[in-house]
């Protein structure tokens, strides 16, 4: 049996299962318990945060029929009926996803909507799933309105994007509107640690942090970057490995550099800026490190009476230099490693920046 990515392996198939999306699930449950349906719905986020994934568990709790054959429509579809399966397996006729990247044009919009006039074949209801709809033409998107506005009572339409701002307003009036938020690092962290234990692979705990604060608020991304780190380390995930894989300064470093600059120790910030450039690690990342770091120990300044985190290795550390420097110079680096990270493409190479 081929081998199966953890995104695709660890995809939610039902709302239970959704992960950092709380909000969306809760609001759809409720309407799909008490059927107060709409017909069309518009799912906005960034990328890998369950935009697809919260469309086909929708079509799968309007289509199950139950593991009996005697369901309805509910928000715990069962898994096991032809309509689940099916969908999950990605050949539900009734279940119809459009990419509009690449499928823009009146014509596909139009040679969509020629389908609506057809009852389900299967199902209960047909649904419409047209994913970063934002890139759809103008002439494509008048196409639509009138369908989407008063669609036969057996289609919904699913509408997904990246770029909200992009979709027309006439559009956005038509659709219930649901914002998927980014996730937080300590909520991928959480199911990163799920996913490695159902596949048996030890992780440092560091390794992992790392992972989370990569992926930028997607889940998708932090598996994706974990399939490649399990990769990279052999079957097992390693702070320093997973750094190198990233391309990221080790923390230690990133700590003595500000210590350094805390101290004036121009001569200390030159050797391990010159390493650094040696181990071919980006500058801009490190620069967004030790952005991270100044904040945390600017928070720390601004309260500190706020008890340390004995479960962040960081903390110690963090509070450490928090007390060595002023909390004005904390701010003056904070602001100099920000805009300088932002200009280093002015720079002749981004070391010299």
């Amino acid at each position: 049996m081929s081998y199966l990515v953890l995104a695709r392996k660890y995809r939610p198939r039902n709302f239970s299962e959704m992960v950092g999306q709380e909000h969306v699930v809760q609001a759809l449950s409720n309407a799909l318990e008490q059927q107060r349906l709409h017909h069309a719905y518009l799912f906005t986020g960034t990328r890998g945060v369950g935009k697809t994934t919260v469309s086909r568990i929708l079509a799968k709790s309007l289509n199950c029929v139950g593991a009996d054959g005697q369901g309805g429509i509910t928000a715990t579809p069962c898994g096991v009926c032809p309509a689940c399966t099916e969908i999950d397996a990605g050949r539900f006729v009734d279940y119809t996803e459009l990419d509009a990247a690449s499928n823009r044009g009146v014509d596909e919009v139009q040679g969509l909507l020629e389908q609506a006039v057809y009852k389900p074949v299967q199902g209960r209801f047909k649904v419409f799933m047209i994913d970063e709809v934002h890139m759809l033409t103008n002439t494509a998107f008048n196409a639509m309105l009138k369908t989407l506005e008063e669609p036969p009572e057996y289609l919904k339409f699913v509408l997904a994007t990246t770029d909200p701002q992009k979709v027309p307003v006439t559009v956005l009036s038509r659709c219930l509107q649901f914002n998927l938020r980014p996730m937080a690092p300590e909520t991928v962290l959480q199911h990163l640690e799920h996913v490695l234990a159902q596949e048996s692979v030890p992780a440092e705990p560091q390794a992992l942090r790392l992972l989370a604060r990569a992926a930028r608020g997607s889940m998708r991304d932090a598996l994706s970057l974990t399939d490649q780190a399990i990769a990279f380390g052999s079957g097992r995930l390693e702070e320093a490995a997973v750094r190198q894989m990233l391309g990221s300064a080790d923390r230690g470093v990133v700590f003595q550099l500000i210590d350094a600059l805390s101290r004036g120790d121009g001569k200390a910030v030159v050797e391990l800026s010159d390493a650094l450039r040696a181990a071919g690690l980006n500058a801009a990342s490190t620069l967004e490190d030790m952005t991270g770091v100044l904040q945390r120990m600017a928070v720390r300044q601004a309260v500190p009476d706020m008890p340390v985190d004995e479960t962040d290795p960081e903390a110690a550390e963090i509070a450490r230099l928090a007390a060595a420097m002023p909390a004005d110079e904390t701010q003056l680096l904070y602001s100099l490693c920000l805009h300088g990270r932002a200009e280093l493409g002015l720079a002749p190479d981004e070391y010299a920046g």
